[in-house]
């Protein structure tokens, strides 16, 4: 069945106290989206960022994003007065995170000195403490012990994972650790809140797992072991990319990459844990970077550029194949961009995970891209954009003259204008079984509205709609082309 749906991050929606949330406006943009016949909801990573306000850089691949908790129904449920935030109420376009960061906590504190503990609370804790949750929050609290310093950095004491040490921290610390767990229960009581709304809107959720996970991070400091780090827990190598007409120097990422031999060895049960975390926030999981299963570039950690990395063969099927026989069904995209090797495009028709057909990558007038919709195949699901790229009316402009008319001739683009309306109908046009369309594609947004440029730190992730922006008229138009193109529900 042909189907169709809308990128975009939580973060960004119009909501007040600066950041999207799972609050009102999430609920309107799932009524948005199911007035204009869309099937999916595609949201970024939902994980509590860093220093760096990435998504795909958390401190937890299991937690959630506590800025996302909707500070009105913690009013609503009495954890917090209204005088407590109002004085916080803005709708700026920009997210500043340093000004979150400075009262968002310091909030969510109060809220919890009100907390009554129920049933439902103690069995979120059972389900939850032995698989991630304890780890988390004994980070969490420690961490702020150390000013917020890199586990790295941190007392030897607490750097090297012990449990009589932790367990005396816990004695010690108690209020301050189970705070983090009381974040973490209230996140995910209003995230599966709305997600059970966008499901009976018949509204799926597709959501995002980056393949590394951050060095600075739960995951890492409590089972270093599953990485590839020397006696003193420092990484031997990191995650990257090698040199290309992108990055003349490659591209170094810097995560700690994984112990494959003795994740194998251990039948996989981190990434059964991961993926089972995955599949239970969303109802189609997007793998990001999935060449990375067949194998990975891994560079010295001590180098300051990805020019002497290497690839490494990785997990393959022996891990899929796990994850075949751990659950019944595996709801996955394959983030399957850049250069692929045949190696890659057999692990991905191995697996029968569809793959992606982005169409800013498409139009290259001296070849045949496999991005082209007349090369899309139906198992697979096509793009404009994603959130690392330019939105469309951007990109046209940073082609050349040549090919922006490559573009005209192709997509019969008679105005300049309607660059945005016609590179969106090509996505739904395509035989691809799914078309995702970022917002800012319907809504002819430019450069102001990118969310994300690989490879900078400046300016990420701060994109922000202006509420005016998600009118019924865009709704019942956006119906109409999902209609046309016969992606209705």
């Amino acid at each position: 069945m042909r189907k169709s749906g809308i990128l975009l991050p939580i973060t960004s929606l119009p909501s007040p106290y600066g950041i999207g949330t799972m609050g009102k406006s999430a609920y309107q943009f799932i009524d948005f989206l199911s007035m204009a016949k869309q099937s999916y909801w595609q949201v970024l990573p939902l994980g509590p960022t860093s220093f760096g306000d990435s998504p795909y850089q958390t401190f937890s691949a299991f937690a959630g994003n506590p800025y996302l908790i909707d500070l009105d129904s913690l009013v609503e449920d009495g954890y917090l007065k209204q005088e407590e935030i109002s004085e916080y109420y803005q709708l700026p376009l920009k997210i500043d995170y340093g000004y979150l960061y400075n009262w968002r906590f310091h909030v969510l504190e109060k809220a919890y000195e009100r907390f009554i503990v129920h049933e439902d609370y103690f069995e979120f804790i059972r389900c939850n403490d032995p698989k991630w949750l304890n780890d988390y929050a004994l980070f969490m609290a420690i961490k702020k012990r150390h000013n917020d310093q890199s586990w790295q950095d941190w007392d030897q004491a607490y750097k090297f994972y012990d449990k009589k040490t932790l367990s005396r921290f816990y004695l010690e610390n108690k209020k301050e650790v189970d705070y983090w767990k009381f974040l973490q229960y209230i996140f995910f009581q209003q995230w599966f809140k709305l997600k059970d709304y966008a499901n009976r809107k018949g509204i799926e959720i597709i959501g995002d797992v980056p393949i590394y996970v951050a060095l600075d991070s739960a995951d890492v400091w409590s089972k270093p072991e599953n990485f590839q780090l020397d006696k003193e827990l420092k990484p031997v190598r990191v995650a990257g990319c090698p040199p290309d007409a992108f990055a003349k120097t490659g591209q170094l990422w810097g995560n700690p990459l994984y112990n494959y031999q003795l994740m194998e060895e251990k039948n996989f049960d981190w990434w059964i844990r991961r993926m089972d975390s995955a599949f239970h926030l969303y109802d189609v999981v997007r793998i990001d970077h999935f060449r990375g299963f067949e194998a990975y570039y891994s560079v010295p950690a001590t180098d300051q550029t990805a020019e002497n990395g290497k690839w490494i063969k990785g997990p393959g099927m022996k891990l899929f194949k796990i994850l075949k026989k751990q659950f019944t069904e595996l709801p996955i995209i394959a983030e399957d961009l850049g250069f692929l090797t045949k190696n890659v495009h057999r692990l991905l028709k191995r697996t029968g995970f569809p793959g992606m057909k982005v169409l800013e990558f498409a139009f290259d007038p001296n070849g045949d891209s496999a991005y082209l919709p007349h090369n899309h195949i139906v198992h697979s699901i096509v793009y404009t954009g994603t959130h690392d790229n330019l939105p469309i009316r951007a990109w046209f402009d940073t082609l050349t003259e040549t090919e922006k008319h490559f573009v005209r001739e192709y997509i019969m683009l008679k105005s300049d204008d309607k660059i945005c309306d016609q590179m969106v109908r090509c996505a739904l046009g395509s035989v691809a079984e799914v078309a995702i369309i970022p917002i800012q594609d319907y809504l002819g947004l430019g450069i102001d509205a990118r969310i994300n440029t690989p490879s900078t730190k400046e300016n990420n992730w701060t994109f922000r709609l202006d509420k005016k922006y998600l009118s019924n008229e865009l709704a019942l138009y956006i119906a109409f082309l999902t209609k046309l193109y016969r992606r209705t529900k």
